[in-house]
């Protein structure tokens, strides 16, 4: 893990943005990813504090809460221009809705919002306090911005409304992967390879079943296809550094 205290957002109004940590996980690239937080119980991340930040007065009662909001930065799909509409991949690529109701990474400013577990906190030899959290979909080394508690008596709404996306159905894939190939990588991250497998990493509207289609995941390639709503893996490979 390696950090540098240089990432700082400064908008037409004088605020800036500090980056406070970044989050290592298992995906170095954005496709594979889950499209929200909270989907995949078992996909796991370690925040590390920029060394300014490492101060553990600053997490003093945090360990009290068994989830946390984070404000992080899209990094790597910052538009120098902003479009005020959007496509959603939940509406299949092909509708534009507003901006503000989507949470698309094409956005004026580019802030994300994910709630997370907090696992545990870890005093760490060499990086201080690190925070240990699941159920993550940032990609590696996202910038953190800001760290906040998740208060149920508030942040809960049982009764909340979906808008347009209140009728699309969730529709998880059957993953037919081999004992030979989940063998070839760690038992640790089985589970969570299966469940981001599941969640159809696809674009919603790609449905070609011959297409090969391929994310890196915890240094491995995975490669696989999708025939009406069975997924089969075809390859994993590790690779090569």
């Amino acid at each position: 893990m390696q950090t540098e205290n240089k990432n700082k957002e400064v908008n037409q109004n004088g605020l800036t943005l500090e980056c406070l940590a970044k989050i290592y996980t298992d995906f170095p690239e954005k496709f594979g990813l889950p499209r929200q937080s909270g989907l995949i119980d078992e996909l796991k991340g370690v925040i590390v504090f920029e060394s300014k930040y490492r101060n553990p007065d600053a997490l003093r009662g945090l360990e009290g809460f068994s989830h946390i909001w984070l404000i992080w930065g899209f990094h790597k799909s910052r538009r120098d221009v902003w479009s005020p509409m959007v496509k959603p991949p939940r509406l299949g690529g092909n509708m534009k809705m507003g901006v503000f109701a989507t949470r698309s990474p094409n956005r004026p400013n580019s802030l994300g919002l994910s709630c997370v577990k907090l696992d545990k906190i870890e005093n760490h030899k060499d990086y201080g306090v690190i925070l240990h959290v699941s159920g993550i979909d940032l990609m590696d080394q996202t910038p953190i911005y800001d760290i906040k508690p998740y208060l149920p008596y508030c942040d809960s709404r049982p009764f909340a409304t979906s808008g347009f996306i209140e009728n699309i159905e969730e529709n998880k894939l059957l993953v037919n992967i081999s004992d030979e190939l989940l063998a070839q990588i760690p038992e640790k991250h089985h589970k969570a390879l299966i469940g981001v497998l599941e969640q159809d990493p696809r674009p919603s509207y790609h449905n070609d079943p011959e297409r090969i289609y391929g994310f890196y995941f915890a240094g491995y390639n995975i490669r696989f296809k999708v025939r009406e709503n069975i997924l089969t893996v075809c390859e994993i490979d590790r690779i090569q550094q």
